[in-house]
């Protein structure tokens, strides 16, 4: 359970100021008139007590109040660009950041959620205890910004008025994480006292770099306070580590949506994308992957985009369910983007259309950022996350390095892709028909399948398994990715669980408007299903043709074939949404290959996740229901067509 304000607020605690009138006599000693101005139109004292004892624990030389007007933008860019947190690149408005070689990706060997003495924490996540992280964290931070300036920001994740939007305050020293925020969040200084009044509470993070150095990345720290809502993230650069707007936060709004919800809102890690069918009807889709395994290709696959990343949804009074995209804008993987896969984020990325921040791909000998799979012939050299790079190079062990690392990154505006969508912005949301959950799966599940009940919906949600991708430090091999939110949920899976139930079996859903939920999964390949070679059996862009089938389903307009664990496409169907998704020639082979249930397989996974669950607290025992249920049809199945059952024989 989640007790908020329980323990000491550690910030205050090490900063000492616990009254607004202290913190403006601190701001009096550390800003310019123009800037104390400024932070006297926040209203909130909550808010101006935090960031003063910030001021107060990191000890920078001067602190900036970030409006989010265009002079403080151009001043947070400039200021990225003289302490060499971005490099300026050929083409305007486009910068290159370099994290070092040794964090190009989370790290949660180092992330810890602070708890109090008796507070449970999810078994996947580390913890702990709230006097020792207070130890740590003034260790680690104390006097971290001398020499500095502090920049603060007033931002909402969510549209201004959205009745899920989270107000946040970002605290940072460095430039690169505020231009970074500026890009992805919408600056909320002029609402800030509206949005706090309204949502009744608002998130803290405070960040500092350091000085930035391989030998301190030993001591880097991620910590999350719960009960507070505050995180702190030192001695690291990397944006999944530093911009805590992002997936820390998403950390709390999770909590918040378990704890206090009351079945009615949930937190996910979920693009939100639109699809057009024939007839002109618009249907929106939100679907969860693990990061690196497609979210962002498959948004943009879309006729209109909301978001790529997160979601929050809830249940509006007309009894549908709505989601709108914490974020504004993308911080996406970029290796295999390509012309062919993702035209519309290609289209920023070489072409001067908006501010594009890379982080950690290759700048060839021309100035032009490249990186793995973007679809042009290897350059022979360039400068990359580790140096300077010569085709052929190889590390200490003699292990190829890649031109690009796996984990290299471009930051940009939503607003500027060509099938962005103005409902990113509606504070209502958009109404969602459709609710996929996938993985990086090559070799079991087939390219989709649909829940035939909101719990079977559930489960296919606990279910997801995909291979380990370059987004965590260390990660290896192929792991369980529960909702592919594991990484982000703070408490119990079982309380997690539970509320997904009370969330998707709501009696509050209107009739007709409950969404359809299914699995989704484009990275099976030829070579498990009988080919050779280890490539994609179909494409990326096939996603469209899957989504499309999904939202006809969701309207009755086709029926598909129903198996043990769900329903599966009927050819003709699917052979339809590619021709009107402009994907003619799917081929019948090609289908009886993805279609085809391979029972052994799909047993192996339902016992693993079986196993798995098992060891967990609280699990809600109709998860275990429907797995044995899918197992014994499954197992029948089995006996009487043998391992493989192709879709004709599932069809009768």
């Amino acid at each position: 359970m989640l007790e908020r304000k329980k323990g000491v607020d550690i910030l205050v605690e090490l900063g000492g100021i616990r009254t607004a009138g202290e913190a403006m006599e601190l701001f009096e000693s550390k800003m310019t008139a123009r800037h104390l101005a400024r932070i006297k139109q926040i209203t909130v004292e909550d808010a101006l007590i935090k960031i003063a004892n910030a001021v107060k624990l990191c000890a920078p030389d001067t602190v900036y109040v970030n409006t989010g007007s265009s002079a403080d933008k151009e001043f947070i860019r400039k200021l990225a660009l003289e302490r060499g947190e971005e490099e300026r690149l050929p083409m305007k408005d486009h910068t290159i950041h370099f994290d070092l070689k040794e964090e190009q990706g989370r790290i949660v060997d180092r992330t810890y959620y602070i708890v109090n003495e008796d507070e449970a924490v999810s078994s996947l996540a580390k913890r702990m205890v709230r006097r020792q992280a207070l130890e740590e964290i003034h260790e680690r931070m104390a006097g971290i910004m001398r020499g500095r300036t502090m920049i603060v920001g007033f931002y909402v994740r969510g549209p201004i008025g959205s009745p899920v939007s989270n107000p946040a305050l970002e605290i940072t020293s460095s430039a690169y994480v505020s231009h970074s925020a500026e890009i992805l969040y919408r600056n909320a200084y002029t609402d800030f006292n509206f949005e706090v009044a309204q949502a009744g509470y608002f998130f803290t993070n405070v960040h500092s770099e350091g000085e930035n150095r391989p030998e301190d990345l030993p001591n880097a720290r991620v910590f999350m306070d719960r009960s507070h809502w505050t995180t702190y993230s030192m001695l690291c650069t990397y944006a999944g580590n530093t911009l805590l707007l992002k997936k820390g936060n998403h950390r709390f709004a999770v909590d918040k949506s378990v704890y206090l919800g009351h079945g009615e809102e949930l937190s996910e890690h979920m693009f939100i994308t639109g699809i057009s069918d024939k007839d002109g009807r618009v249907d929106w889709c939100v679907g969860a992957a693990p990061s690196g395994c497609g979210k962002t290709t498959t948004a943009m696959a879309g006729d209109h985009f909301v978001g790529d990343d997160l979601a929050q949804m809830w249940i509006a009074e007309d009894g549908t369910v709505r989601a709108v995209n914490p974020e504004a804008g993308i911080f996406g993987i970029v290796q295999d983007v390509n012309w062919e896969g993702d035209p519309q984020l290609m289209d920023l990325l070489r072409h001067q259309r908006t501010e594009v921040i890379f982080s950690n791909v290759l700048i060839d000998d021309n100035g032009v950022p490249r990186w793995t799979g973007d679809g042009d012939p290897e350059p022979g050299s360039g400068r990359n996350f580790q140096g300077e790079w010569k085709a052929g190079k190889t590390d200490k062990d003699g292990k190829p390095i890649p031109m690009s690392h796996p984990n290299a990154r471009c930051t940009v505006s939503a607003r500027a892709l060509a099938n962005y969508s103005p409902e990113s912005e509606n504070a209502e949301g958009v109404t969602v028909r459709v609710v996929t959950y996938s993985g990086r799966d090559s070799d079991t599940m087939p390219p989709i399948w649909v829940a035939p009940t909101p719990e079977y919906g559930v489960v296919i949600g606990a279910c997801i398994v995909s291979a380990a991708t370059a987004t965590e430090v260390g990660a290896e091999g192929v792991k369980r990715a529960p909702w592919a939110n594991a990484p982000f949920i703070p408490g119990a899976l079982g309380d997690y669980m539970g509320a997904q139930f009370t969330f998707w079996g709501n009696p509050k859903i209107a009739d007709g408007h409950r969404p359809v939920i299914a699995g989704l999964n484009y990275f099976l390949t030829h070579e498990a299903r009988g080919g050779s070679g280890k490539g994609l059996l179909g494409k990326k862009s096939d996603v469209k043709a899957w989504l499309t089938w999904l939202t006809r389903y969701s309207h009755g307009m086709v029926q598909g074939i129903r198996t043990p664990i769900g329903i599966i496409p009927r050819y003709e169907e699917l052979v339809s949404a590619f021709e009107d998704t402009g994907n003619p020639g799917y081929a019948r082979e090609t289908y009886v290959k993805q279609f085809s249930l391979y029972i052994d397989n799909i047993i192996g996974r339902i016992d693993l996740q079986d196993e798995a669950f098992r060891k967990e607290e609280n699990i809600p025992e109709r998860f275990f229901d429907i797995l044995a249920e899918q197992k014994k049809e499954l197992l029948a199945l089995g006996e009487k067509y043998g391992r493989i059952v192709s879709p004709d024989q599932l069809a009768g």
